[in-house]
């Protein structure tokens, strides 16, 4: 079954981080339904909000293959209902 989920992920070093960071997205682009990204380039960070759709080690490998990127923290917020 698949679920809803959202992964926030704050990158703290975009510059170096950010090419990884996206290829990796790219590689799960099936499940991703939206992507949203706010840089803050006075404070050398970046926002990036990702909403997917899939089933839960879909979600669990992008999660695991974005928090183990230098300089990114990531939190997945997964929904309960199954759709």
């Amino acid at each position: 079954m698949k679920k809803i989920a959202v992964i926030s992920a704050i990158l703290e070093e975009p510059n170096q981080c950010q090419k990884e960071f996206n290829d990796i997205v790219a590689s799960f682009k099936g499940i991703i339904r939206g992507r949203m990204g706010i840089p803050f380039e006075e404070e050398g960070i970046s926002v990036i909000s990702i909403t997917v759709i899939g089933d839960l080690n879909e979600i669990n490998s992008l999660t695991g293959k974005l928090g183990n990127i230098d300089n990114v923290l990531v939190k997945t917020s997964i929904a309960k209902k199954e759709i």
